[in-house]
């Protein structure tokens, strides 16, 4: 398969890309960190020969630079099998006071990049009527908390997106399959006190994600909703 990761310098994005590479998948990466990912780039080509690992720097809130990567992948002639609208971005804050800008960051983030890098890719999809696309959503997606402000909103609309799309895409054979993760041990845990073993690890996200792009044409996985065992924080 042919899988494109955004945001797969760290993290959940890079936990994704390892799976895929690990089983001989061609996976075409990006982020904004230009040294991170040249470094998951060479980590990969080095555990895992058999998969071709294909990277581009690029900020995808920027509209131009989301289209650009998925050009940049069309530019290969392969077909996209599975494309993970990862990339996303924290800013911890309530409505009432975050600072002036907060929510235009979140959805250009969390919300634009996926909505473009999608358009982009799409047709192609639709016209090989195949492809899966997974959209990273939360469990803010689903329910307000404190602190969660622009960015909670942000992942709403996320799911809002990826239930649009599902329905679109039905007649055209091509799945659409929201993510809703619960608190995993990432870098944005990192330093916070928490003990890994209260929250998931980031490869429990990338194995279910795997498993459901594996499904015969004929099987959907609509939703996928992880918490840790002993519930959410």
């Amino acid at each position: 398969m042919n899988v494109i990761i955004t945001g797969a310098s760290k993290g959940f994005g890079k936990s994704i890309a390892k799976i895929f590479a690990s089983h001989g998948h061609n996976i075409y990466i990006c982020a904004r960190s230009t040294d991170k990912l040249y470094a998951v780039q060479k980590e990969l080509q080095s555990q895992y020969p058999g998969a071709g690992v294909e990277v581009m720097p690029c900020d995808l809130s920027l509209p131009e630079e989301a289209k650009a990567f998925g050009k940049w992948f069309l530019s290969f002639n392969v077909a996209p099998d599975v494309l993970v609208n990862n990339a996303g971005l924290f800013d911890p804050g309530s409505v009432y006071d975050e600072p002036e800008g907060t929510l235009e960051r979140m959805i250009a983030v969390n919300l634009y990049s996926a909505y473009h890098l999608t358009r982009t890719l799409i047709p192609e999809m639709t016209t090989r009527r195949h492809g899966h696309i997974f959209n990273m959503c939360s469990i803010a997606s689903l329910k307000a908390y404190p602190n969660g402000g622009a960015y909670s909103i942000s992942k709403f609309a996320l799911a809002g997106f990826s239930k649009n799309l599902r329905e679109e895409m039905k007649p055209f054979g091509v799945k659409v399959t929201a993510v809703y993760p619960g608190a995993a041990y990432t870098d944005s845990w990192a330093g916070s006190g928490v003990d890994p073993s209260r929250i998931m690890e980031a490869d429990d996200i990338a194995r279910m994600i795997y498993a459901a792009s594996l499904l015969s044409p004929q099987a959907c996985v609509e939703d996928i909703v992880l918490r840790p065992q002993l519930g959410d924080l």
